[in-house]
């Protein structure tokens, strides 16, 4: 396949990003300036400032001199970036290889894609007129090398679409600054009277590395397609990915159902021979209107089980908003595990919980429908001290270092900082008559304790607690302290820690 690449320009791009953020900026010439090498310099200038005459590299004063009522915004730091990046993300629906060109320019490989626009020339006219009418000023042009669609993006007057194999002679009336040269190399071709790439290209490369170097020779050398040019792409092809254009703009739920499937069809038949699984997956879809829309889903184990993944998302469907239209789905699988082999017998003696594939299914329904920071797995760790005794579990797999400790009973759910409450105690050391917690009284029928548990004093210091199972009129049973030994003022010692089932 014939290689063909498109290079944007964006002849004005954070001064049209400020206008279209800022409406009174669009009647009126400004600029943006910052300070290099200790004078205010002018950075950018929208198109209005440039017809009166401003140009980027001018000092903010003479600018100022030309223009009394020119307006000079300071520069935002790294703006340009941020921009290309995101307009590159837009243009993702045209092709997926992108590469940002600082300051103001993309690249787009687009090798095989024209055909879908009816052509090339229809291709770069739907690209051009979707960016312009965001209110961007952008030129374009496409042809068989970077180097050459570059140049005639930028300083072009006939047309934008170069034939395969045309580039020599579509650079010929072009001036050397359309190579993407050094300014100390096009000083050098000005003071030698090359003014038009035409003047030196047939001459000796021997010569002409003598005079102006390998670099030199490099930047030709790419424009004529004699050496390859590799960019860097703005996002790096996900190794498990999937794109499926729409023929029509995709509207309802029944629709992205069927993308979905048929995405998730052919991500996890390549899972499955590889013996891989999806633990994260991202589901983008790429409006009509410009906007991208996504979901996430996650499991607590790999699986390529093209039914529970579609039912994860199946819960999110009802979030994505097509507006006028989805005209592109990718499926990007974010994170991937080895899948271990599923067991053959999933009922046994014994042979359950953790291990049972349905119970990791069902807790990714539950985790994706309510959220996955609302199911917590607990591990007992090796400390007396309650609130170290027990840790969160990462995922399913994961195993216990230590046994839980059997030998005393501990509440079903333990207060991550014990509570203070206020109690009644006929003797000091007996447990408490009642207390009191979030204004309800809690009358004691029977208690058992006390159970010292002292500080772990390598880790810190303080009081030790005498630990009391208390059960209330009601039935209800609590696990209440008192934090070291009895003194007078008792009512500041007493702190509720846990609740049993």
């Amino acid at each position: 396949m014939q290689k063909r690449f498109i290079s944007l320009w964006f002849r004005h791009l954070v001064t049209d990003w400020l206008t279209l953020r800022r409406p009174e900026l669009k009647e009126v010439p400004f600029v943006l300036v910052a300070p290099i090498r200790n004078r205010i310099v002018v950075t950018a200038a929208n198109a209005l400032a440039e017809e009166q005459g401003i140009s980027v590299g001018m000092a903010a004063a003479d600018a100022k001199a030309i223009v009394p009522d020119l307006q000079a915004l300071d520069e935002i730091p790294g703006q340009s970036a941020k921009l290309l990046k995101a307009l590159g993300e837009w243009c993702i629906r045209y092709t997926p290889l992108i590469s940002v060109d600082l300051p103001d320019g993309l690249i787009l490989d687009v090798s095989g894609c024209a055909h879908l626009w009816d052509g090339e020339r229809g291709y770069l006219k739907e690209i051009v007129t979707r960016l312009r009418s965001k209110g961007y000023d952008v030129r374009a042009a496409i042809a068989d090398t970077i180097g050459t669609a570059w140049a005639i993006s930028r300083y072009g007057k006939k047309t934008p679409v170069i034939k395969s194999g045309e580039q020599r002679n579509a650079l010929l009336l072009l001036p050397p600054a359309a190579l993407r040269l050094d300014s100390l190399i096009l000083e050098r071709l000005q003071k030698l009277g090359f003014y038009t790439i035409s003047q030196f290209i047939n001459l000796q490369r021997s010569a002409l590395r003598r005079r102006f170097g390998d670099s030199f020779l490099l930047r030709l050398d790419q424009a004529l397609g004699n050496e390859d040019e590799h960019v860097k792409l703005l996002r790096p092809i996900e190794p498990y990915s999937e794109r499926l254009p729409c023929l029509e703009p995709i509207r309802t739920a029944t629709g992205i159902e069927i993308a979905i499937k048929t995405l998730l069809e052919m991500l996890c038949k390549r899972l499955t021979a590889e013996g891989k699984g999806i633990r994260s997956a991202i589901l983008k879809g790429y409006r009509v209107d410009g906007q991208i829309i996504q979901t996430v889903i996650g499991t607590n184990r790999p699986t390529f089980h093209t039914g529970h993944l579609f039912k994860l998302f199946e819960l999110k469907i009802s979030t994505l908003e097509p507006a006028l239209g989805i005209e592109l789905f990718t499926l990007d699988a974010i994170k991937i595990e080895d899948a271990e082999p599923e067991q053959e017998i999933l009922w046994q003696a014994g042979g359950t919980g953790l291990q049972d594939s349905s119970l990791a299914e069902l807790l990714d329904r539950i985790a994706n429908k309510i959220g996955s920071n609302n199911i917590h797995r607990y591990l007992p760790q090796e400390h007396y001290w309650p609130e170290r005794s027990v840790k969160l579990a990462r995922s399913l797999k994961e195993k216990p270092g230590t046994s839980w400790r059997t030998n005393r009973p501990r509440p079903s759910l333990l207060l991550p900082k014990p509570e203070r409450i206020e109690v009644t105690a006929l003797i000091p050391d007996y447990p408490p008559m009642l207390f009191i917690y979030k204004g309800e009284k809690h009358q004691i029928a029977k208690a058992d304790g006390p159970e010292r548990i002292e500080r772990e004093w390598w880790l810190d210091e303080g009081e030790h607690r005498d630990y009391y199972q208390v059960e209330d009129e009601a039935g209800r049973r609590y696990w209440l302290f008192r934090s070291g030994h009895y003194s007078g003022d008792h009512s500041k010692q007493w702190f509720i820690h846990g609740f049993f089932a």
